[in-house]
């Protein structure tokens, strides 16, 4: 017993981040087959566990000091199946095959977008802003697609069957656009206003955690929607608006 060999504790930790990501992985197969079943709705939940997954799978890699090159590469490949290949033929099946060949061809656009933006975030992870991404992000582009999934059943039945195909397909036109944009969206990776006011973030999480427990799927399409024109509202007022004042001040120093 005293001659085994135990694996230090870094390797013993290190399998932890990627089983997360494994189990994210699996949760977009399972929602490839629910969706082709026909069931839309499970499909749609299984998007969006693998966004939770997603999510823990980094925070635990950075907690326990295991993050290396295999483990980004390894997310964006389960990245790319959850949240691209996955909503395409979710979408697809549900809304957008009475278009034809133009759904079939939205699909495929919102797969090799979203894999054009994770390819561009791994060659610009060292080099870019932590406080914002560079284009949408693959997981709000699957799970706004995920959301509308669920928010569809508040809609009447005669004008879900109107709106609905258009919809879904003028949605994965943008989501598919907006991935490969150079658009600003906020990356909530900077918690300073958190740490400085901690009291009131906890009272606002806790308000939020309640709303959205209330009516989830009213609630959930409408806080991703919220999250998608928020990239090119501050991408076109603040930050255009920051960029005319920086020439301005640079112009006004040159003349005096």
């Amino acid at each position: 017993m005293t001659g085994e060999k135990k694996l230090p504790r870094h390797k013993s930790v290190y399998i932890l981040p990627n089983l997360l990501t494994a189990a994210s992985l699996f949760a977009g197969f399972l929602g490839m087959t629910l969706a082709i079943k026909g069931n839309f709705e499970g499909c749609a939940l299984c998007i969006l566990i693998s966004c939770v997954l997603d999510g823990l799978d980094g925070k635990v890699a950075r907690l326990t000091g295991t993050t290396s090159e295999f483990g980004i590469q390894l997310d964006s490949l389960a990245d790319l199946v959850a949240f691209g290949v996955t909503p395409a033929i979710m979408a697809y099946l549900w809304q957008l095959h009475a278009f034809n060949r133009l759904g079939l061809m939205a699909a495929f656009l919102m797969i090799v977008c979203g894999a054009l933006r994770l390819a561009r975030f791994n060659v610009q992870t060292k080099t870019s802003s932590k406080k914002f991404f560079v284009g949408l992000p693959i997981p709000a582009a699957g799970c706004t697609l995920a959301t509308l999934v669920l928010f569809s059943s508040y809609l009447p039945p005669e004008f879900a069957a109107k709106a609905l195909p258009v919809s879904t397909l003028v949605l994965v036109y943008v989501v598919s656009f907006f991935m490969v944009s150079s658009i600003r969206f906020y990356s909530f990776k900077e918690f300073g206003a958190l740490k400085a006011h901690p009291f009131s973030a906890m009272v606002t999480a806790i308000l939020l955690c309640v709303l959205v427990a209330s009516k989830p799927k009213l609630l959930g399409f409408l806080i991703f929607l919220g999250y998608l024109v928020s990239g090119p509202v501050y991408t076109i007022f603040f930050l255009s608006r920051r960029s005319s004042r920086l020439l301005g001040d640079s112009t006004s120093k040159k003349l005096s």
